[in-house]
């Protein structure tokens, strides 16, 4: 044994700066990838954006007491300016998260509109 010599065990010293360097490098590759030039697959534009379509209900209350045929529907829907349309029966569930572009139809048992209301 030899005095005054202190055993140590080898260590690796590794610099970070590279790695961290080459992460930064991948992050940007990766944020670039997501970036977006208004174009779809295939090299062609996207469509604009759909324009809103706000329902007005007050217009259609003429409609009351009519029968819910699909051509009285559609007819119901394009005058009230709305993009969607749902019918409900007096008391049946129904989300109620409000949506400006959705008319609600209600009717009774015999098919006979109750309401029409926005939302």
């Amino acid at each position: 044994m030899v005095w005054g010599m202190k055993h140590r065990t080898p260590t690796l010293h590794i610099s970070t700066r590279p790695l961290l360097g080459m992460a930064a490098a991948g992050m940007a590759l990766l944020m670039a990838g997501c970036a977006s030039n208004g174009m779809v697959a295939g090299g062609t534009t996207a469509p604009p954006a759909r324009q809103l379509q706000i329902c007005h209900a007050e217009p259609v209350q003429i409609y009351i007491g009519h029968n819910t045929v699909a051509s009285t529907l559609e007819t119901i829907r394009q005058k009230s300016g709305s993009y969607l349309l749902r019918v409900l029966r007096e008391g049946q569930p129904a989300t109620m998260e409000y949506n400006q572009e959705r008319l609600n139809v209600i009717t009774n048992d015999a098919g006979k509109i109750t309401a029409l209301r926005c939302g």
